[in-house]
């Protein structure tokens, strides 16, 4: 019975995680498929290439929210296991969306939702660590690859094996989603934060 709670929260988690909210809103305010511009991605930052803020800014909080609510929602009717499985779930429904042919976001904000609902602290940690990274170095990309690198070392230091577990899952996809930002990163071509010019409206 435990397996079949598991498997509930992960699909349901996955379905509200792959609900793309920058392509939806970036459709709806005029501005055509967000995945023709930039990066193709479907997250805050390419949405940010628009040169619309507000929406960068609506796109950043409501991929973080899915991911919060997804987690929230399967512990509160599932318990705790069941909304680290939620979690997951979710992170993987923004990364590879069945309604995209599963190409779909890097995952960064969803993976902090998911972490803040898990555990507010973890989830502060992350954040202050992408933070200090993306001022740093000015790196969007850096930021969120050391964010996901140390987010399942605090995890265990704060909360122990089972939240480190769930976050080096998530840690790993978000790494492997970044592959060609790591190679950019080593060629030294990586576009630094405020560097591309918005696209024209």
């Amino acid at each position: 019975m435990i397996y079949q709670t598991l498997i509930l929260a992960a699909v349901l988690g996955y379905l509200l995680g792959s609900i793309p909210f920058g392509l939806l809103l970036t459709r709806a305010a005029g501005l055509g498929d967000i995945r023709s511009i930039g990066s193709g991605n479907i997250g805050a930052t390419n949405v940010l290439r628009t040169g619309n803020k507000a929406l960068a800014v609506a796109t950043l909080v409501l991929d973080a929210g899915k991911g919060a609510v997804a987690v929230l929602l399967a512990r509160w009717f599932l318990g705790e296991e069941a909304a680290m499985m939620a979690g997951i779930g979710a992170f993987l429904g923004h990364v590879f969306p069945i309604w995209l042919k599963f190409n779909g976001g890097k995952g960064m904000a969803t993976f902090i939702g998911v972490l803040l609902a898990l555990n507010l602290l973890v989830g502060l940690i992350a954040c202050a660590t992408w933070l200090f990274i993306a001022v740093a170095q000015r790196y969007s990309s850096l930021a969120s690859i050391t964010a996901a690198a140390t987010a399942p070392i605090f995890a265990y230091v704060v909360s122990g094996l089972q939240l480190a577990a769930a976050a080096g899952v998530i840690s790993i996809v978000l790494v492997f989603r970044h592959r060609p930002n790591i190679v950019r990163l080593w060629k030294g071509t990586e576009p630094k934060i405020g560097s591309e010019k918005p696209k024209a409206q």
